[in-house]
């Protein structure tokens, strides 16, 4: 279709420039990426922005005949969805939504694959198959839903929990304790879960993901399935399964749809039994720049400048599971080449980077931060980066390290840069030594996107938005007046949350010359953080603001994430 831009009627582009969708050089365009990039062109259009999933859909169904279906609008229904094994579902990318005059009506990515329509047909008894066409957004998210939602009630009453040492017999891979545990991991990657937790109640054990930084409750099971599944884990976990009394930490690599994950598991002693909690790390998982942090232009500028400073002592600040981990992994990548020598001191070591020396910490075997770094030092590194300052001897070895002529990487846990500065003072670094040597903090926080399928855009006064979030800019404003913002919906791309993925909300403390001035004489964070904005730092409040205007996020997420 590409040739001589000439678009061939009957083709997908043909309908789309037909049905006024896309113009004739939005379609050369996208032509002209496919011969490059070797994607589908469909996936390109939208991409580009040039049309959504649903004019694609729309297009096949006119070049294709089949028919266009919503799943939104009509819904799963799981009797039908079930007959077909969802196992052969997901592997095709199939889904059955619907049964009509003997006929079944079924989602299928490649609706011209003859060989899969005709296996669905021996699999459902017989019955004649009609493919349809839906969004792939759809389709994955139906799939998603489905499994989340396979219930092992029906072995429940086969698994007997007298013992917990049951979990080493011989027919292990037979029992629900293990579909059960299976099954949620499964879904916890497809779903891009970060945490799994499996929680003993009363009566039920609940099972929820957090998903973008949100719990969400998935899964609820009979309690009589709760010490077999604690006893599976452990075993997967390398712990002692006979003891429920301590907590206990452990760790195990599992490998779903060819992508590879560290799990690291806390086992907690609660009085209904022993909650878990697992987390998942993807190994190998694609190096994140800079770049991709989507900084504010001037944020941006001002942390390159201070990141390739030739020694001094940078902090990232943040709260767990803000990103602090991914921001660091980022600026050691930009900042590191063939001639830096880079060491990193990690517990657990996150993310393997090719070009730098990990070392993972061991406290057991006496290898803390505090022990690593003094012995790192004689390694002859360029940068070093510590992956906690978790007391004060860490603290005063790694401001010294920075003094020595060492561009020291560092994470710390406070509520906002200016924090960061009175939190080395109580943590004994004196005063002189972090004015020496600290170049910067950079405090951050992870806010949900707003889903961009059914984001809503609603107009309110800013009497209205004031009484939520006073500080919210209205200068030259009547109260009167209205704004137009956006706000969640929910659909099934999103799984009804509204939102869909994050991103980091930050702001950076430069230390200039005044800064040190207020830093030695131990000024209060309130007034390192007035002078900090007179020269230029946007505070998170602000940043989260612009996101806000610019469409990214809700105010109720803002308020959620910051104080």
């Amino acid at each position: 279709m590409a040739d001589n831009n000439v678009v061939i009627p009957g083709s997908i582009g043909y309908f789309l420039i037909k049905g006024n969708i896309i113009t004739e050089e939005q379609l050369f365009h996208a032509l002209d990426l496919q011969a490059q990039e070797k994607g589908l062109l469909g996936q390109i259009l939208v991409d580009l922005g040039y049309c959504t999933e649903a004019d694609i859909s729309r297009a096949i169904e006119q070049k294709t005949g089949c028919k266009y279906v919503s799943i939104e609008e009509i819904g799963v229904n799981f009797a039908i969805a079930n007959l077909v094994p969802i196992e052969y579902s997901v592997k095709k990318v199939v889904l059955p939504l619907y049964e009509e005059d003997g006929k079944l009506f079924v989602a299928m990515k490649n609706p011209n694959d003859v060989v899969t329509r005709d296996n669905l047909s021996v699999i459902s008894g017989g019955m004649e198959i009609v493919p349809v066409i839906v969004t792939d957004t759809e389709l994955d998210a139906a799939l998603d839903t489905i499994l989340n939602n396979i219930n092992v009630d029906e072995f429940a009453e086969e698994e007997e929990q007298d013992e917990a040492l049951e979990a080493l017999d011989s027919d292990l891979d037979e029992k629900p304790a293990v579909q059960l545990v299976n099954q949620v991991i499964t879904n916890a990657v497809r779903s891009g879960a970060s945490d799994i937790h499996f929680e003993p109640m009363e009566k039920t054990l609940r099972v929820r993901l957090r998903i973008d930084g949100v719990l969400h409750e998935v899964m609820s099971q009979p309690i009589k399935l709760h010490a077999s599944v604690a006893s599976r884990v452990k075993v997967i976990g390398n712990m002692d399964i006979a003891e429920r009394r301590i907590p206990q930490d452990g760790r195990t690599t599992v490998k779903v749809d060819e992508r590879t994950f560290d799990i690291r598991i806390a086992v907690l002693p609660s009085v209904y039994g022993e909650k878990i909690v697992m987390r998942l790390l993807e190994r190998g998982s694609k190096s994140v720049q800079l770049k991709d942090i989507k900084f504010s232009a001037d944020q941006e500028a001002r942390f390159l400048k201070t990141i390739h400073l030739p020694y001094g002592f940078l902090l990232v600040t943040g709260p767990t599971g803000s990103g602090k981990s991914t921001t660091l992994y980022a600026t050691l990548s930009e900042v590191s080449d063939i001639s830096k020598h880079v060491i990193t001191l990690e517990d657990p070591v996150e993310r393997r980077m090719a070009g730098l020396c990990q070392v993972q910490m061991n406290a057991k075997a006496g290898m803390t931060f505090a022990a690593a770094l003094r012995s790192v030092l004689r390694a002859d590194p360029d940068i070093v980066m510590v992956g906690e300052i978790r007391d004060g001897e860490t603290a005063k070895i790694a401001v010294e390290s920075a003094l020595t002529g060492h561009m020291v990487f560092s994470t710390l846990h406070t509520n906002d840069a200016p924090g960061a500065v009175t939190r080395l003072d109580e943590m004994g670094v004196e005063p002189f030594l972090t004015a020496s040597s600290l170049v910067g903090v950079l405090a951050q926080r992870l806010v949900r996107v707003l889903c961009p399928r059914c984001k809503e855009e609603v107009e309110i006064t800013y009497k209205e938005l004031l009484e939520s979030m006073p500080d919210f800019p209205h200068e030259g404003k009547k109260m009167t007046d209205t704004i137009k913002i956006h706000k969640a919906k929910g659909c099934i791309a999103c799984n009804n949350t509204g939102y869909k993925g994050r991103q980091g909300v930050f702001e950076f403390l430069q230390v200039t010359n005044e800064m040190r001035d207020l830093i030695i004489r131990r000024a209060s964070a309130a007034e390192i953080k007035e002078l900090a904005v007179k020269q230029g730092m946007h505070t998170l409040r602000q940043e989260g603001i612009d996101k806000i205007l610019d469409g990214t996020t809700s105010v109720e997420e803002v308020l959620r994430v910051l104080v």
